[in-house]
């Protein structure tokens, strides 16, 4: 059985070989490096099933890392930054980061991450899987959606937030019901990863309610996607 290859990019080697060895241990298969450009060299190279993406790098920030994979694969990345700031945590949501940590971390809370968001995109990966609505198409197999006849660009985050809400039409998700189905049952986030994702998408879906569909905030609850 092919093991799962994970993508280290950190500028610090002490925590590069510390979750090295973690990840070693769970019987994954990490490629370690310190700069930006290079873990862009590494990924074209032999693509990983993951990404550990570190934010201050030489070379190429994490930012930069992050924008660029995600033009050409949905891999998932989770973001390790020595910055406890909101910012930082939602610039790398927006620009399509599935998960982020702070430092300093625990190396298992890191593997357990690791290990949901792998569950969670493994689970998503399957056959086929299309829902229509009157000027929008959300297709999970190749991860498009097109809107008013036009491909709009999606982080996988939000199209499988937007896939999820658009499958169960006109029901009620809480915040943390949205955590536990979309991003995986053991992520650690909290609900401004749901508002922070919910926003970009209504940008991207403007003008949907005249179609017969938006996204409708319920207050004191959660969100739904209502059908008219």
């Amino acid at each position: 059985m092919e093991k799962m290859r994970v993508l280290v990019v950190d500028d610090d080697p002490n925590i590069g070989q510390l979750i090295k060895l973690y990840l070693e241990k769970e019987g994954f298969e990490p490629q370690v490096v310190v700069r930006g450009d290079d873990a862009l060299n590494a990924f074209r190279k032999n693509p990983p099933h993951i990404v550990l993406l570190d934010l201050m790098l030489p070379g190429m920030d994490g930012w930069q890392v992050c924008r660029e994979i995600r033009k050409i694969s949905s891999i998932p990345i989770i973001m390790l930054t020595a910055k406890d700031e909101t910012f930082d945590k939602v610039l790398g949501l927006e620009l399509g980061a599935d998960d982020y940590v702070t430092k300093p971390f625990d190396p298992k809370e890191l593997i357990a991450r690791v290990k949901a968001v792998l569950r969670r995109t493994q689970a998503v990966a399957a056959p086929e899987k299309e829902l229509a609505f009157p000027n929008l198409v959300i297709n999970m197999s190749t991860y498009v959606v097109t809107y008013a006849g036009k491909e709009i660009e999606m982080p996988p985050k939000e199209i499988e937030l937007l896939y999820f809400l658009a499958s169960h039409a006109n029901k009620v998700f809480t915040r943390d019901q949205l955590l536990e189905h979309v991003w995986g049952f053991d992520y650690f986030g909290d609900s401004r990863t749901v508002d922070v994702h919910i926003k970009r998408v209504r940008e991207k879906l403007q003008g949907c309610e005249q179609y017969g569909w938006f996204i409708k905030t319920v207050w004191s609850v959660g969100y739904k996607f209502e059908v008219k």
